[in-house]
């Protein structure tokens, strides 16, 4: 066997880079032609998607040779920034005024322009981070009455998540999990990501059917909202850590 090719199956899927250890997620899919690599949206692994029957070693070997492309794209990534008075938080895809006075009511307030909001600046980032889960769960919800109507399917249960690898899951017993970032990005986006996760309570793969069920489903164009996740979703994660 090549020395490449060797790898003691008791240490994690990793590559080391310049100042960090990345871990590596490798997907085997079955219409795999070649190794693909990508950077998770936050930057915490690499994703290398590879055919059935290609081996863990040569995906690490893969993504070693492009060490220099990770680095590239994880200085890129968005740095945290907390959101205050005088700043702005994207909502449904538009990017809102925050408009804070710490002497007026608590209360958040929406118009078409702005988020309006009063209490301590020192409280501010976590009851905005609260208001943007509540609203996530309201549209989530009907997303997913939405399209379960259209898939002829009992509404499953919804959790909300914080993923930091995907953006929905749906688990062999039903439970439909959906990232609450979601809520900052375009509704049609958001909505993709839904009727992404309710095919998959038809079909557990990604076949065929389970393509032409989310284009019957989905009611956008399916690849237009992958583009923009791919382009525009770490910045997702740029606002509250």
């Amino acid at each position: 066997m090549l020395d490449w090719l060797k790898r003691d199956p008791r240490v994690p899927a990793q590559i080391e880079l310049k100042d960090r250890t990345l871990p590596v997620v490798i997907r085997r899919l079955a219409h795999a032609r070649r190794l693909t690599l990508r950077l998770s949206p936050d930057g915490s692994e690499a994703r290398v998607t590879m055919p059935r029957w290609g081996r863990t070693a040569e995906a690490l070997a893969f993504a070693r040779t492009r060490a220099d492309w990770l680095e590239r794209q994880l200085a890129a990534l968005p740095q945290t920034v907390a959101p205050k008075g005088g700043g702005t938080l994207a909502f449904r895809g538009r990017l809102l005024a925050i408009e804070h006075s710490p002497g007026s009511s608590r209360r958040l307030r929406l118009t078409d322009e702005a988020i309006v909001i009063g209490g301590p600046a020192e409280t501010l980032g976590p009851r905005l981070r609260r208001w943007l889960a509540t609203e996530a769960r309201r549209l989530l919800a009907e997303d997913l009455a939405h399209y379960c109507a259209l898939a002829g399917l009992a509404e499953p249960k919804l959790a909300l998540s914080n993923a930091q690898r995907r953006w929905g899951s749906c688990s062999a017993k039903g439970a439909v999990r959906i990232n609450w970032r979601l809520v900052m990005a375009p509704d049609a986006v958001r909505r993709s990501v839904v009727a992404h996760e309710v095919a998959h309570l038809v079909h557990f793969d990604h076949s065929a059917r389970f393509h032409g069920l989310l284009g019957d489903l989905y009611e956008h164009d399916i690849a237009e909202a992958n583009r923009w996740l791919k382009r525009e979703g770490r910045g997702l994660y740029a606002v509250f850590g």
